[in-house]
């Protein structure tokens, strides 16, 4: 444990950041899962907009730091071809 008040003071502010991290991971995860969903039940539209949201969740996760940009890019194309092959 650590004894410094500037320590301890780290260890406080890291577990909110910790917590903050997990929701919007878990978040954004969730609406990953609906798009598979929807991919996988072959319904186009809602294919469409549940990418919508995951790719606004996907974005916000990376301005916050919770994603690398790249990982965010990565996601988010991956999806996109998901929900493209629904339409063809």
């Amino acid at each position: 444990m650590a004894n410094i008040k500037s320590a301890k003071k780290r260890i406080k502010v890291i577990e909110k950041k910790t917590l903050r991290n997990k929701m919007i991971k878990s978040s954004t995860k969730t609406a990953i899962k609906k798009v598979i969903a929807a991919v996988g039940s072959g319904q186009k539209d809602a294919a469409d907009a549940a990418y919508k949201k995951a790719a606004s969740s996907i974005d916000k996760a990376a301005t916050k730091g919770v994603f690398h940009r790249n990982t965010a890019a990565r996601k988010k194309s991956r999806l996109a071809k998901m929900v493209n092959k629904v339409g063809a």
